[in-house]
């Protein structure tokens, strides 16, 4: 996290008793009230961050008392619904200013006596008994006729109801129409997919308004301490938004600076190879319903027939060679993969090398198990490969490395041409919000081969893999048009060009 000794807390709700949590905030005349303590009761809170509250373990009857709890510190006046009349009850609550709770919340006596009302709106029927003696009146209604009855019964409805200042999220807006009425003058924040990365239009609203008291309402949230911290710091990455897939496509020219053996990426400079990659792009563009986002793919470590220095048949690329190319792809809207082909070390060893890099918002990170060599192997002898633990490792630093700098999801691409390649590659999660895992399956050879090796590296492999396809200029008989390779089913995410 970027601000400094922040914590979150994360609730839950606690046996038969609703929790509270250590802040509660009002809307009154003067502003936002002073933070108060929290009654005593069974409370679970897990802490990460003093500006986010994560409400994820409560139902959506309960979560309008949670809301309560936090954003209400009095009301003279309390609407009370049953779920089914919820959202018209809402509506008449937003416009009128008043808490509104659900009839089946658990706490909801404790939470009317807390905020002292002296009036009780009932609509719908609670619980036998749940209302008894907490209000000096109890007053029902319809949904037709409420407006009618708080003129009667509560014509100078007063409260310090609402969360200016506050920023509410929720997935489900109808499931939490009281607790968001309750919310008042809080700013709302509609994310039906629980993260808030993944939709550009969500992102630049939570930009827009900055780093303000959160309260995340619901379960299967995607780290909302993360997130949110990216998409309220972090540029967006090339072709909008905070994540990788779906929503678009990359195509990448591959190779190292200066090599031309490599790939077509060393046949020209940086700025060359930008104008390169868009135009291989804007064929794939022409014919994609989706955005076309390009990319380097920079071999960082090359496998080597020389022993080396260090004795591991890799040589190391420096940073300060790398970085023209990182910072030109940055300025033209591209992505960077550091490639790492390691001899006989082991890829975190070599990832480390280039953290400098990677803490750039639009780099991500390749690994080539041909060129992981044993301790008895050589290049071009023997076909190298990795344990899936290994390539896990790899995979926990970087997310590591992504959130602690608070960065957008970063492309984590594994190549592999054969299942022996990548041993136990199941063991590899492909669920870190961090990282969007690839799998690049990059053989050289004739069309109908390459299609068999792509069905059967994706057989039986976990949803959230996307999946990446190389084209080679010389090798490939033949190498197939940018319409044959759209053609491929499931039709690639990443497509690279060597």
């Amino acid at each position: 996290m970027s601000v400094t000794g922040a914590r979150t807390r994360q609730v839950a709700m606690a046996t038969a008793v609703v929790l509270v949590l250590g802040w509660t905030q009002g809307c009154t005349s003067d502003g936002p009230a002073t933070p108060s303590a929290s009654p005593d009761g069974p409370v679970e809170v897990r802490d990460h961050a003093d500006d986010l509250t994560v409400v994820d373990d409560a139902s959506p009857a309960d979560r309008s008392v949670v809301v309560s709890r936090l954003l209400v510190e009095q009301a003279d006046v309390v609407l009370v619904a049953s779920t089914d009349v919820a959202p018209a009850v809402a509506e008449t609550a937003r416009d009128h200013g008043l808490p509104a709770l659900d009839a089946a919340a658990v706490g909801l006596a404790d939470e009317v006596e807390r905020l002292d009302a002296s009036t009780v709106v009932l609509v719908g029927t609670p619980p036998a008994g749940a209302l008894d003696g907490v209000a000096d009146q109890v007053v029902t209604a319809t949904p037709k006729d409420l407006t009618s009855v708080l003129a009667e019964h509560a014509p100078d409805a007063s409260t310090a109801q609402g969360g200016r200042d506050t920023v509410v999220l929720t997935r489900d807006p109808g499931a939490d129409a009281l607790a968001l009425a309750t919310a008042g003058g809080a700013e709302v924040v509609s994310v039906p997919s629980g993260d808030p990365r993944s939709d550009p239009a969500v992102a630049d609203r939570l930009r827009e308004l900055g780093e303000q008291p959160t309260v995340v309402l619901g379960p299967d949230w995607v780290e909302p301490a993360y997130t949110l911290e990216v998409v309220r710091t972090q540029p967006e990455q090339p072709g909008g938004g905070h994540t990788i897939f779906p929503g678009r496509h990359v195509v990448a020219l591959y190779g190292s600076p200066g090599i031309p053996a490599l790939g077509m990426l060393g046949e020209q400079d940086p700025a060359a190879t930008v104008a390169r990659t868009q135009e291989v792009v804007a064929q794939y563009a022409a014919i994609s319903d989706r955005p076309v986002v390009g990319a380097f793919e920079l071999i960082a470590t090359i496998a080597d027939a020389d022993i080396g220095a260090d004795g591991d048949y890799s040589r190391e690329v420096p940073v300060e060679t790398l970085r023209p190319w990182v910072d030109a792809a940055r300025e033209a809207g591209l992505y960077v993969i550091i490639d790492l082909q390691p001899g006989r070390t082991d890829f975190l060893t070599q990832a480390q090398r280039y953290a400098e890099l990677l803490k750039e918002p639009h780099v991500g990170l390749a690994l080539d198990p041909e060129w992981r060599l044993t301790p008895d192997q050589v290049h071009l002898r023997q076909i190298g490969s990795v344990t899936g633990a290994e390539v896990d490792a790899v995979g926990a630093w970087l997310a590591d490395l992504t959130r602690e700098n608070d960065l957008p999801q970063k492309l984590f691409v594994l190549h592999q041409f054969s299942p022996l390649m990548i041993s136990n590659r199941e063991v590899v999660r492909s669920d870190r919000p961090e990282l969007q895992v690839v799998v690049h399956v990059d053989g050289q050879g004739s069309p109908a081969a390459k299609v068999g090796t792509w069905n059967q590296l994706r057989a039986g492999a976990a949803p959230t893999i996307a999946w990446g396809w190389k084209n080679f200029v010389d090798e490939d008989l033949p190498m197939l048009t940018p319409e044959q390779t759209w053609g491929i089913a499931p039709r690639p995410d990443l497509v690279t060009y060597q």
